[in-house]
């Protein structure tokens, strides 16, 4: 069975080499870079195995993107302590979302109207929950803060990924940026398997979810290396992300 491998990051802004990778499951770490080739520079290592080959990796690389699981700094949060982070962000909130589907939006009325109508329906017709998101919406981008959302869409979408394409145009309408990414272009973007907010571009919240597509709780990260990965991972999405009504018409044109 293949490693679920995560890219970490690289010390070169050219080819990636080297790179530093690790195993999600297992906590190794990968490392790839140009081989130590002079005989006289090998002889020297101790404990070098036959099949075994040395790279050279500049000590920075390591020290930017090796796990460091004891200096890792993680508090788990219920969910209302999660919804009390978007009240005290200073400037921006911003939302990877990867799943093919969110089992909390299939239990509400806006659900049972799109799968009815193809539409969740107006604004009048939000239920209490999401009025008080789209009131956070409207008071914190009032106050010039963003909140901005990369949403990855399989093709064909499914389900849950149309519903969420269609209310998008209600939180749009109230303040937040919210883009679209194909699937396949996130892979080739090496894009993580991740749902998380980056507030403030110092701290990560990752949406922990159960077999049954449930959001569980929170895990609150602030280790510089963590936020610096998830701030590339945001820079990569957003540069490349389409927003919401030229990615359906390329949508719609593919049909």
């Amino acid at each position: 069975m293949a490693r679920r491998l995560r890219f970490n990051g690289t010390g070169s802004d050219i080819n990636g080499c080297p790179s530093v990778h690790e195993d999600l499951d297992s906590g190794e770490v990968i490392v790839h870079g140009p081989p130590l080739t002079d005989p006289q520079d090998v002889a020297q290592l101790q404990h070098l195995s036959e099949g075994e080959v040395a790279v050279v990796v500049p000590q920075g690389v390591l020290a930017d993107w090796s796990p460091k699981v004891r200096r890792r700094q993680v508090r788990t949060i219920d969910l209302d302590e999660f919804n009390g982070l978007f009240d005290k962000f200073e400037h921006t909130a911003w939302r990877l979302e990867t799943r093919r589907r969110y089992a909390s939006d299939e239990t509400t009325d806006r659900w049972s109207r799109f799968i009815v109508t193809g539409t969740v329906g107006e604004d009048s017709e939000l239920s209490p929950a999401y009025n008080r998101f789209g009131e956070m919406i409207r008071t914190q981008t009032a106050q010039g803060k963003r909140i901005e959302r990369v949403r990855i869409v399989d093709r064909p979408a499914t389900t849950g990924q149309l519903y969420l394409l269609d209310g998008a145009r209600w939180n749009i309408g109230l303040g937040e940026d919210i883009r679209n990414l194909w699937r396949a272009d996130a892979d080739r973007l090496r894009l993580p398997a991740e749902d998380f907010w980056l507030f403030d571009s110092r701290l990560i919240a990752l949406l922990r979810f159960d077999d049954d597509d449930q959001l569980t709780h929170v895990d609150l990260i602030t280790e510089p290396a963590e936020v610096v990965r998830c701030s590339v991972v945001r820079d990569a999405a957003w540069h490349h992300a389409v927003p919401r009504q030229r990615f359906m018409a390329r949508m719609h044109s593919d049909e």
